[in-house]
C-alpha cells in the first residue's frame, strides 16, 4: 500500500510504527527524481488545472500532498497516524496545507467542500467502499473530481479492488469516469510490476 491506509479496517498494519520507514519505498517517499517526476506528471493530468482545494485522504507522509501543493493547490490531508502526519507537516512546512487526524472514510472537514478528493491505496481496505465513495462525492464542489489510485496485489491470495468493480460503484455517483492503467509505467513504482494498478478520475 501507499499513502497510509486507513487504520480502522480489517487490514492489520501498525502505521504509526511504519511511519519511520514508510518513505523508503520508492512510490511512498518519491525520493528518486524520476519516480517523483512520474507522479508529478500524473497528478498534473488528474487534478484540476486551476489552483483549488484538494483533500488528500490517507495522506500518509504527504508525498502526494506536496506535489499537489507545488501545483498551487491548497491541500487538506487526513490520516489516522499521528507520526505520519508529523512527517507530512514537516514536508509541507510553509505551504498552504493543513493536516488533520481522522478517518479517511469520514474525514473531519465539516462543511468544507473541495475541487478534488485524492485517495491512493486506501479505498480497497475500507469496510464499505460504496459508502465511502458516496461521502467523498458529497465533499466535492460542482464539477469536482475524485482521483482514486487503486489496484489488486498478489497472486495466491490477491487483495485490492479491481478497476471494473470500482467503476461500477462510481457509475450511479458521477457523470464521467476515466480509467488509466498504471501497471506499465515502472517509473511510478521504482520497479517493474505485474499486478493490476490503475487510477480512476471521476468528475461529478
Amino acid at each position: 500500500m501507499a499513502n497510509g491506509c486507513d487504520g480502522g479496517t480489517a487490514v492489520s498494519v501498525d502505521w504509526d510504527a511504519q511511519a519511520e520507514v514508510f518513505d523508503d519505498e520508492p512510490d511512498h517517499g518519491l525520493r528518486d527524481p524520476q519516480v517523483r517526476a512520474a507522479w508529478a506528471r500524473r497528478l498534473e493530468s488528474w487534478l484540476p488545472h486551476r489552483a483549488g482545494d484538494v483533500l488528500d485522504l490517507g495522506c500518509g507522509t504527504g508525498s502526494l500532498s506536496l506535489l499537489a501543493a507545488e501545483r498551487g493547490h491548497r491541500v487538506t490531508g487526513v490520516d489516522r497516524s499521528l507520526p505520519m502526519l508529523e512527517r507530512a507537516r514537516a514536508k509541507l512546512a510553509g505551504r498552504d496545507a493543513v493536516f488533520l487526524p481522522g478517518d479517511a472514510a469520514a474525514p473531519p472537514v465539516g462543511e468544507q467542500r473541495f475541487d478534488a478528493v485524492l485517495v491512493r491505496h486506501v479505498l480497497w481496505a475500507l469496510p464499505d467502499p460504496a459508502r465511502a465513495l458516496r461521502h467523498w462525492r458529497d465533499l466535492l464542489r460542482p464539477h469536482g473530481r475524485l482521483v482514486l489510485v487503486e489496484g489488486v496485489w498478489g497472486t495466491l491470495s490477491p487483495v485490492g479492488i479491481p478497476a471494473a468493480r470500482l467503476t461500477s460503484l462510481l457509475a450511479p455517483l458521477t457523470g464521467d469516469v476515466r480509467v488509466e492503467d498504471l501497471t506499465d509505467d515502472p517509473l511510478l513504482w521504482g520497479k517493474t510490476v505485474e499486478d493490476e494498478r490503475y487510477a480512476v478520475v471521476a468528475t461529478v
